[in-house]
């Protein structure tokens, strides 16, 4: 009896295994994404991962630290970034999967100021900005390196009020780093992007900075070469399709259509 039951649990097993339909493993994904993203991108990982079942890993820091680390053999799948030239400068060095990057989503430079605050500002050709920092420092990200700073010098330097506020500057890390700055009350005024802008209630704009006063403001993404990661095409394909549109809109981003 008891080879016979044994018997019959083998020929179910059997059964069972030959009949049942393979289920594929959730994958990972692990995606380098400009600071300025954080609260878009996070939302967008969770409804990708919701749709899906796959992982999505998120590391966010300013596009050229970024970049670097993923030249340094950094293990990402995915590359967003804050400018085109820090994806170029991966692209140059056969870093990014040929045919994968697309222009992904467009933003806007503000000037900053914490709530409470009472700043009357209009952005112009030599606007007062340096009076009304009122001895204080200009919270942006560091203009030699970040592409958040390097939109604000561009910026100013067209204005004619770079050479005013260069030596007030209080440069930060990433455009994260000088949204807190003016946040908490460090820095009376700052540079940041609109979409940071919003991300934060302890700030208020003071004025957005014309198009033309800066090359405009592109988040270009793209696969890295050697991505192992079978969802990786997929989220990238999803990062640009009109369920992601709704919420790239809604923290504030303008959407890239191809």
């Amino acid at each position: 009896m008891k080879h016979l039951t044994l018997g019959i649990v083998y020929v179910v097993l059997v059964a069972s295994l030959v009949g049942a339909r393979p289920v594929a493993a959730a994958s990972s994904v692990t995606v380098f994404a400009a600071a300025s993203l954080k609260e878009a991108m996070d939302a967008q990982a969770v409804r990708f991962e919701r749709s899906t079942g796959d992982r999505v890993v998120v590391s966010y820091g300013a596009s050229n630290a970024l970049a670097r680390q993923i030249e340094a053999g950094a293990p990402a799948d995915i590359f967003v970034s804050a400018d085109l030239d820090w994806m170029d400068y991966l692209d140059k060095r056969h870093l990014i999967e040929p045919g994968s990057r697309i222009d992904l989503l467009h933003n806007a430079l503000v000037l900053i100021e914490p709530t409470g605050a009472a700043a009357k500002l209009a952005i112009g050709p030599h606007f007062g900005l340096a009076a009304a920092l009122h001895g204080g420092r200009l919270a942006m990200a560091n203009p030699d390196a970040v592409p958040a700073g390097r939109y604000g010098k561009e910026a100013l330097v067209h204005l004619g009020v770079w050479a005013d506020v260069e030596r007030r500057i209080a440069p930060a890390e990433n455009v994260r780093a000088a949204l807190a700055l003016v946040s908490r009350g460090e820095a009376p005024l700052g540079i940041v992007y609109r979409t940071d802008a919003m991300a934060d209630p302890g700030v208020k704009i003071v004025g957005t900075f014309p198009p033309g006063s800066h090359a405009p403001i592109v988040y270009p993404a793209a696969l890295v070469a050697g991505s192992t990661s079978a969802a990786a095409r997929t989220l990238l394909d999803d990062l640009h399709s009109a369920a992601a549109q709704v919420v790239w809109t809604r923290y504030g981003f303008a959407f890239a259509h191809r």
